[in-house]
């Protein structure tokens, strides 16, 4: 049965990711539901298999939520000390961040130590100038990049070559060039 392979190796990937946090109680409860879950699959000849993979994906996805939320609710004291280590810059205002902002901040903490050196320094500038942004240049930097993210690739890489271009020239030229068009020419990263 394939799709209860493809459900359990899920399951445990959710209770590994979870290891890193201290939330004992949201790794116990997936552990349950991975065991109960294996037993209502073991039943499943006898039942409508249709009806109980419905049931159980309706299951996975409510406590995965539970999950996520949960996950996403952690202080910056029960983080641990290698999440504290990356996501320093952000350690003043951690406790105020939302749960959505948290979450994808503990994404990039689980995914930095399988980066390589030029893309954790890289994550690391991102977040100091991220924790210097006021809440409206946050949101003018979302804005600015969802519109980058949807152009064809032959624009953004027209971009990329233009912003290389620009930060080749001297500061002097750039300043200039910001002053004259403050709209156009802003600190931003396109690699």
């Amino acid at each position: 049965m394939r799709f209860k392979g493809m459900l359990i190796k899920w399951l445990r990937g959710r209770m590994t990711s979870l290891r890193g946090t201290r939330n004992l109680a949201v790794s116990h409860m997936l552990s349950r539901l991975l065991c109960s879950v294996r037993l209502a699959l073991h039943h499943a000849c006898s039942l409508n298999q249709r009806v109980l993979k419905i049931a159980v994906s309706m299951l996975i996805l409510f406590f995965s939520g539970l999950a996520i939320a949960d996950e996403a609710n952690v202080s910056w004291t029960q983080l641990t000390a290698e999440q504290r280590q990356v996501l320093n810059p952000l350690a003043s205002e951690w406790d105020t961040l939302r749960p959505w902002q948290r979450e994808k901040m503990l994404d990039i903490a689980r995914d930095y130590p399988k980066m390589n050196s030029k893309k954790q320094a890289l994550v690391q500038k991102r977040l100091s100038n991220w924790s210097r942004m006021t809440p409206y240049e946050r949101e003018n930097a979302r804005k600015r990049h969802q519109q980058f993210q949807s152009l064809p690739e032959e624009k953004k890489n027209e971009l990329r070559k233009k912003w290389q271009e620009y930060q080749k020239l001297p500061e002097a030229e750039r300043a200039r060039l910001r002053s004259e068009s403050p709209d156009t020419y802003t600190d931003a990263d396109l690699d």
